[in-house]
């Protein structure tokens, strides 16, 4: 191997590393919440959403629907969701609210710069609508 085959290969990997930054492939950032509302709609069979709170950094948000929430989290290059029904199991972290939902594989999910009251207050919707 000479040194231009070496710069060649370095460029290309660089020219299609910043296509693939362009194109924002591999990005799975929950942006709003009615994109949220809609990735949960779209993951969960029969899930209606209505309401939604999202992580600061977009890796996470909950979202209440027609009697359950869906949790849904980052997971790689894709989104991930589960269904849970309340009452949540919740913690409290210095930087926001911690839901436990007692899936091993899944795990918890961590919403940065959501209040406990935030949470408990969706997940009190669920009754009024």
């Amino acid at each position: 191997m000479n040194w231009a085959q070496l710069g060649g290969s370095i460029a290309a990997i660089l020219v299609l590393a910043g296509i693939a930054r362009w194109l924002r492939l591999g990005e799975s950032r929950i942006g709003s919440a009615a994109e949220a509302r809609e990735i949960a709609e779209d993951m969960l069979a029969g899930f209606y959403a209505h309401t939604a709170l999202v992580s600061l950094d977009g890796g996470a948000a909950i979202v209440a629907g027609n009697g359950a929430v869906a949790v849904l989290k980052r997971h790689g290059a894709k989104v991930a969701a589960r269904r849970l029904l309340p009452p949540l199991s919740l913690g409290v972290a210095v930087e926001g609210v911690t839901v436990h939902t007692g899936e091993r594989l899944f795990g918890d999910v961590i919403l940065l710069g959501v209040l406990e009251a935030d949470v408990r207050g969706l997940e009190a919707s669920l009754t009024r609508v």
